[in-house]
């Protein structure tokens, strides 16, 4: 009877957290994996069971590998510059002073933004001829940059914005893992003579390693889930040269009623996650151990 009553406050506890994780999280998926098995046309009451043709039809789709290629580039450039620049200004700022929490504050202010405002201020910033960038580029004597309809730099100018808009997330994860560091391990290192980069090196990074995994981990599934900035800002264009997979899920699900073929492609972007998450995971263990 006591080992049950112990157990009792730890199932109240999590009971709520469990019902919504089953009811919002494990559910929505299950559901996903098994529409994937069916031809569901919204417009239509009824479904036909398929089996694997839409994944057949994913495979042999060029619009899914462009839209997939398209969201891999974005992880691969984004991912970095925001991990990097979140430990940067972290650095910068863990310290004390008079006016370092304005700094702070004005550094992850653009985070509570929502998308669609952030997505409309660089809009009008990227404005060739009336926005901050244009006037910039004309007083520098310059020829207007079209940043949203140039092909080589709509993807790059939707990798600024979202910089800029979720950088700060990651500076407040970094800025808690650097005032947990003991510092007595800094004065200890810079008594035996180790410089600034040393210190870096041999107590900041293996300091932070969990930080590390969480910040990337995190970002990169965020950055595989980009939509709302493409959406608003380029549509996809110019081209289809930033049309990104949730996009591209969104409008087979949602404009061409292929609910069945939208969740196949949901379903596969859900496995390349979970297996670049368990990879870095196991790499963050490994080293560890």
């Amino acid at each position: 009877m006591k080992s049950r009553s112990s157990v009792m406050p730890v199932v109240v506890f999590i009971a709520p957290f469990m019902t919504i994780y089953l009811v919002f999280q494990m559910y929505p998926l299950v559901q996903a994996v098994l529409s994937s098995l069916f031809s569901w046309d919204l417009l239509t009451s009824g479904r036909e069971f398929i089996g694997i043709q839409n994944y057949l039809r994913m495979f042999g789709d060029s619009i899914f590998w462009h839209s997939f290629k398209n969201t891999l580039l974005f992880v691969l450039y984004s991912t970095p510059l925001l991990v990097l620049l979140g430990l940067f200004f972290a650095m910068l700022l863990n310290h004390s002073s008079k006016y370092i929490s304005v700094f702070r504050t004005v550094l992850f202010a653009p985070y509570v933004l929502s998308v669609s405002v952030t997505t409309l201020i660089w809009g009008f910033m990227y404005n060739p001829q009336k926005g901050l960038l244009g006037v910039l580029v004309k007083t520098l004597g310059r020829d207007p940059v079209y940043w949203l309809t140039d092909p080589s730099l709509a993807m790059p100018a939707i990798i600024y914005a979202t910089v800029w808009w979720t950088v700060g997330f990651n500076l407040v994860l970094f800025l808690a893992g650097l005032q947990d560091i003991d510092r007595a391990m800094y004065e200890a290192a810079m008594l035996d003579g180790a410089n600034s980069i040393q210190r870096f090196l041999h107590i900041t990074v293996p300091s932070l390693s969990r930080t590390f995994m969480l910040v990337t981990v995190l970002q990169i599934i965020a950055s595989f889930q980009i939509f709302g900035q493409v959406y608003i800002l380029t549509r996809g264009g110019p081209g289809g040269t930033t049309r990104v997979l949730i996009q591209y899920i969104y409008e087979t699900g949602f404009r061409d009623y292929q609910l069945g073929y939208a969740s196949t492609m949901a379903v596969f972007l859900f496995v390349v996650m979970f297996i670049i998450s368990f990879l870095q995971f196991a790499l963050f263990s490994g080293e560890k151990t």
